[in-house]
């Protein structure tokens, strides 16, 4: 992409508007008194350095467009005053292309119905100053497609740089989404791994035995079946603290559930290292026959919830089945997203 430096432009309307300053001095001997074209010179000096003052915002403020504005209607009152519209003025009429310069640069500073509305005015006091045929021969109709065409560039790079903050925003959002895609794919493969590197052991024996397993077998095949179901559904709930008491609670007898909804993905290191670490001394410390280790909903303030059941003999059954109806709480721990909370 080709890109003009800005102080380049700002040097360029410099120039332009000091050659229209330059003419209207060289022409102060036509006007029957040079003071309304002298006060028009420094209204207009003002209003161009005021235009062409490096700011941080492209578009004119409104204090700006509005002074502007006033210069363009005054100046061609100031300097016609003084000018008999009948007679060959030569430079003296450089307020044309003054005014002209003065709305082509406040065109290009996103002012368009400034712009406009200044060269119209001037062209309607043209008209009934020297009649339309002066429109030409003053060089009007050159200042109203100077604006005709800072309007068509304004415009355009404003749609060109709206739709390219479209399109970068667009770009960074392919991105994002590759990039999970990517994650999610390379999460993917390494929980395969890892299930493979579990499982192919047993999977082997139990083919080499033909699936004839004792009991002994069959609690051991009952284990890793859950572990490897918590690396599926436990995701980040799961560290080797965590794995380790998680297995001695299941050979204790209970029966522990982990569940992660994504609550912790946004935690750091530390973080979710002091969240992990408060639920492996949890799981170590409960009595419960059965544990649920869930991961609480996005912008809560806490980040694990612990819930122990226990039952009594005769709700064994209920234990082993799943049907939680009947038990009692003997643990509820909310562990905090934030160190004390």
């Amino acid at each position: 992409m080709i890109t003009i430096p800005r102080w380049l432009l700002l040097v360029l309307g410099a120039l332009f508007s000091a050659y229209h300053v330059v003419l209207g001095v060289y022409s102060l001997d036509v006007p029957a008194s040079p003071w309304p074209t002298v006060v028009a010179l420094v209204l207009y000096t003002a209003a161009t350095v005021a235009s062409l003052w490096p700011a941080r915002r492209v578009r004119m403020p409104d204090w700006l467009a509005a002074f502007d504005l006033a210069v363009s209607l005054v100046l061609p009152l100031l300097v016609t005053s003084q000018l008999d519209p009948a007679a060959d003025n030569g430079y003296a009429t450089w307020y044309v292309a003054a005014v002209g310069t003065l709305m082509t640069i406040a065109a290009a500073r996103r002012r368009l119905i400034t712009a406009w509305v200044g060269v119209i005015a001037l062209a309607v006091q043209t008209v009934l100053w020297a009649g339309p045929l002066a429109l030409g021969s003053l060089g009007v109709i050159g200042s109203l497609v100077w604006v005709a065409i800072a309007h068509m560039l304004t415009s355009a790079l404003t749609n060109a740089g709206r739709e390219t903050r479209r399109y970068a925003q667009a770009e960074r959002e392919a991105a994002a989404w590759q990039a999970a895609q990517d994650a999610h794919l390379f999460e993917g493969r390494m929980r395969l791994a890892h299930t493979n590197r579990v499982a192919a052991p047993m999977l082997r024996r139990i083919a080499d035995r033909d699936g004839r397993l004792d009991e002994r077998q069959r609690a051991e095949c009952r284990l890793l079946e859950a572990t490897i179901r918590d690396e599926i559904r436990g995701r980040m709930l799961l560290t080797d603290v965590v794995r380790a008491e998680v297995q001695r609670a299941r050979q204790r007898g209970v029966i522990v559930t982990l569940l992660d909804e994504g609550g912790i993905d946004d935690l750091d290191e530390a973080a979710r290292d002091r969240v992990l670490s408060q639920l492996a001394e949890a799981i170590a410390a409960s009595t419960a026959d059965r544990l649920i280790a869930r991961t609480a909903a996005e912008g809560s303030p806490t980040a694990v919830t612990v819930v122990g059941l226990v039952a009594g003999a005769s709700d064994d059954d209920g234990i082993a089945s799943g049907d939680t109806e009947d038990l009692e709480v003997e643990l509820w721990l909310e562990i905090p997203r934030e160190r004390g909370a």
